[in-house]
């Protein structure tokens, strides 16, 4: 048996309320031993070999930090792509700088075209929006180059444009996107299940090895970079499992990863027909067997209702969008009800994509009709992205003992422009209602759905509790957390919609030594400074990951 290791810290917030504050922590073979003080740790120094490491000792020790919903595959795709965003982005190998208004987007995707010394080389470009970025179809990339294959990933990932040497590459016709379902062969747009027609053709391109293994690199630096120690990849299989798999094992499974990863299956593949459920659960229930030491799967699923709320392709309630555009359903009404009812019955853990109301909507009343057909407690229907939704029906959601992951990075970035050209203010303010979810007693957790957010925690945090957007405006300021609900939510509550909190996400007796430390208190800086506090690094079950 190994010897004890004692980190000392100027402070230990444990986020267990019975003993939130300590200032040591003892570790043995990567499991906690005791938290407390020096002196009640005596008993176990008294009777056991042990060391003390006081590299902390003027520092902060917090549980290890959770994103529950997070997709490294689809991460591995995008990051090695030309980011143009209207929102800078701070990465640990470079930051982007914002790009905003049509000519200055166009000009950008003009310089990359120059600058790219291989003629055949595809430009392939991630962040698009029309609110800041103004239309752009087939033919505006047509006038770009003729020659290159143009695509753009909108920033949602739920939406591509192609230009004409774009689908000529990849063998995409006219015809065929005629009579594929959400696509537009004019404007050469594909959007929720008609992007499994694109990424049919661009599956081997963005998947190939070489540049799949490189992104999941990229990956590693950037999740760890946020000080997180468990993610949660919610909807594996987004491109191809066999194809992604050998991957995500040489890079997330390697003794030098410093977090473990949560896998929790798509419970059906995009445009799946209602019998696909039986197919699905036989395929979820063999994936317990690649089970590694940092890449597991259990009993939790995630399916879908309606389309990306980046690419406002949510469904909402009336009155509607300002422009009334209508959204996108990812699975029909119907067929959603029988895939639940399917996972429900063989006693699944069901992670629902909502992103609009009436998505919502849907899921609260199957949700319903399930737990009259088939009792269940403790079944952790979880709300995933939980964009719009109205006080009713969070008051419902926690009537049917729902849960809550939500992505509240959305005010940030979204509510301004949503309050002027979408959906007004009243519902652009009071997107991602965290603040009423957790007075409703509704367990609430904060994840980033990178790369939809950046994957910084403490960044989810100073939204959750700030609420500031990135025009400096206050949004929707009743539903704020307090810091420490918003601490929790990217520790003990993200570690309980994963379904490990035993395991995880509070410092105590029997879990893992998992801790992220910070150069500042949390609970003592003032709020709008919390996503601005230093990571020294991470501890992973025992072993220290400095940044």
């Amino acid at each position: 048996m190994s010897e004890i290791t004692v980190f000392r810290a100027k402070r230990v917030y444990t986020m267990n309320p019975s003993q939130p504050i300590a200032d040591a922590v003892a570790v043995r073979d990567g499991q906690i031993i005791e938290v407390g003080t020096v002196g009640t740790l005596q008993p176990w120094l008294d009777a056991h070999p042990h060391r003390f490491d006081d590299r902390f000792a003027q520092m902060y020790v917090l549980p290890g930090f959770i994103d529950p919903h997070l997709h490294p595959s689809m991460a591995a795709v995008l990051l090695p792509l030309h980011f143009v965003t209207a929102m800078e982005w701070r990465l640990p190998w470079a930051t982007y700088a914002a790009v905003r208004g049509h000519n200055a987007y166009v000009d950008k995707l003009k310089q990359i075209d120059i600058e790219l010394q291989d003629a055949s080389e595809p430009l392939i470009t991630w962040g698009y929006h029309s609110l800041w970025h103004g239309d752009v179809d087939r033919g505006t990339l047509d006038g770009i180059s003729s020659a290159r294959p143009i695509v753009v990933w909108q920033r949602s990932f739920h939406e591509i444009y192609a230009n004409s040497a774009a689908l000529a590459w990849l063998g995409i016709t006219d015809a065929q996107m005629e009579r594929h379902p959400q696509t537009d062969a004019k404007t050469g747009r594909f959007c929720e299940s008609g992007l499994a027609l694109i990424f049919s053709k661009l599956k081997s391109y963005l998947l190939e090895p070489t540049r799949f293994r490189r992104g999941l690199e990229l990956v590693k630096r950037a999740v760890h970079f946020g000080g997180h120690t468990t993610i949660g990849d919610m909807a594996v299989g987004l491109f191809d499992l066999d194809s992604e798999w050998p991957q995500l094992v040489e890079a997330l499974d390697s003794p030098h990863t410093p977090f473990r990863t949560q896998m929790v299956a798509r419970g059906a593949p995009r445009g799946a027909a209602a019998d696909a459920g039986e197919q699905g659960l036989e395929q979820a229930a063999a994936l317990v067997e690649r089970n590694t030491h940092r890449l597991r799967f259990s009993d939790h699923i995630k399916l879908f209702t309606d389309g990306g709320f980046f690419a406002e392709l949510m469904q909402v309630q009336p009155p509607g969008f300002i422009d009334g555009h209508s959204g996108e359903w990812l699975t029909p009404p119907e067929v959603f009800e029988d895939l639940a009812r399917t996972y429900w019955n063989a006693g699944y853990r069901i992670h629902v994509h909502c992103t609009g109301d009436l998505g919502l909507e849907l899921a609260l009343d199957v949700l319903e009709k399930l737990q009259w057909e088939r009792p269940r407690f403790n079944h952790r229907f979880t709300i995933e992205h939980f964009g719009l939704s109205t006080p009713e029906q969070v008051r419902r959601l926690a009537d049917l003992g729902g849960i809550i992951s939500a992505n509240v990075y959305y005010v940030y970035e979204l509510a301004d422009a949503y309050w002027k050209g979408s959906i007004g203010y009243e519902r652009a303010s009071q997107m991602a209602r965290v603040g009423t979810a957790v007075r409703a007693g509704i367990t609430t957790a904060l994840h980033s759905d990178f790369t939809m957010a950046p994957a910084l925690p403490l960044n989810h945090a100073w939204v959750a509790a700030n609420r500031v957007t990135e025009s400096g405006v206050v949004m929707g300021e009743h539903e704020r957390l307090t810091v420490e609900q918003a601490i929790r939510a990217i520790t003990l509550d993200a570690a309980y919609v994963l379904g490990i909190e035993d395991k995880v996400g509070s410092i105590r007796a029997g879990k893992s030594a998992d801790f992220t430390v910070l150069l500042e208190d949390p609970f003592e800086v003032d709020a709008m400074v919390l996503r601005d506090i230093p990571i020294w690094g991470t501890v992973f079950e025992g072993d220290l990951y400095p940044l």
